[in-house]
Order: structure tokens, then sequence, then C-alpha cells
């Protein structure tokens, strides 16, 4: 087993998890795997689904830097929420 990182522009670090699968991780998050079964390197983003089947290994690595794409950090809440939303300080009672 090897911890070896590879470093590419793209900010994806792998790591070689067994002697058959390959862990991708950007900023901190997982962010996919690579895994040879047998005939050909399979592919799998951070959610599972399956990216395609590739011979050579560098072409896997290279097939999950180009799904990345960003999301919205906090969904569709405003900045602010509006006074209706926000919690009431209620009195103690006796």
């Amino acid at each position: 087993m090897s911890n070896t990182t590879y470093p590419t522009s793209n900010s994806l670090a792998w790591k070689q998890a067994d002697a058959d699968v390959h862990v991708a991780t950007r900023d901190g998050e997982f962010a996919g795997f690579v895994e040879f079964d047998g005939v050909a390197h399979r592919v799998r983003d951070n959610h599972g689904a399956d990216l395609g089947a590739f011979v050579a290994l560098d072409a896997a690595f290279l097939a999950l830097e180009g799904v990345y794409t960003p999301t919205r950090q906090g969904g569709n809440l405003p900045r602010f929420l509006p006074r209706a939303w926000r919690r009431r300080s209620r009195r103690a009672r006796a």
C-alpha cells in the first residue's frame, strides 16, 4: 500500500488505497476513485456515477479531472433572513 500523492493543475490529489484502487480528493473532499477490474480502469465520481472504462490509468485520472463543476454553497436562501424568519426571543414564564 502506497500513500503517494500525484499533484495536478486541477487541484486533485491522488492516493493509492490498494493495489488496484486510486482515490482522488479535491480541497480535502472526496472527489472519486479509479479501480482496475482486471480488464480496464473504471472511473466513478464522488456520487458513485460511472464515468467510463479506460485502458490507461492516466486517461482515467484525466477523465475524473474533467467532470469538476463548482457548486454554490448555501442553497437558495438569502444571505440575510427576512425578519419574519428570524427567531424571536421569548420571555421566560414563571
